[in-house]
């Protein structure tokens, strides 16, 4: 897959989610009585489980080639962000099935991990001019699955 193909894997995740949340197909984990801002949510963290899965396979089987595609070199720190995605892919499939806590308990560690690497992938653009795909067209999904998430989240629990 070319990197400036696979630098539109992630964002077009998300406009998937959002596609089938908004035209009203039934989300997996659907129970009788779900809100759209409900429905809407199981979209965006089952498909955030893939993505997530995707990432852990992408930064430990093909770490070096995943890093190029970043405009980084291997220092190991892939095996790392496999490991944290790994684990939130799992817990997002779990999440979807399950209730409000289990919403917010994924939706926290998602919203702090994508937030701040997003941070790091604008400074990698403004410090250093790198605009590999894979680095700059992320910033959809980095910033907009947490936007996502936080909007969602704050109109089903009540604080």
């Amino acid at each position: 897959m070319s990197k400036k193909i696979s630098g539109l894997v992630l964002p077009g995740m998300l406009i998937l989610a959002w596609v089938l949340a908004l035209t009203g197909v039934t989300a997996p984990g659907h129970m009788l009585g779900d809100t759209n801002s409900v429905t809407y949510l199981r979209w965006l963290l089952y498909f955030a489980g893939f993505v997530f899965i995707f990432s852990s396979v992408m930064h430990s089987v093909f770490a070096k080639s995943m890093a190029a595609s970043i405009g980084w070199k291997t220092n190991g720190f892939q095996y790392e962000i496999a490991a944290v995605s790994l684990g939130l892919g799992l817990g997002s499939f779990y999440a979807v099935y399950h209730g409000v806590e289990a919403w917010v308990a994924i939706s926290l560690p998602i919203i702090s991990f994508l937030t701040l690497a997003g941070v790091n992938h604008l400074i990698e653009i403004i410090r250093k001019k790198n605009y590999a795909p894979n680095n700059s067209l992320i910033l959809v999904w980095d910033f907009g699955l947490p936007l996502s998430l936080i909007v969602l989240l704050a109109s089903i629990v009540k604080f």
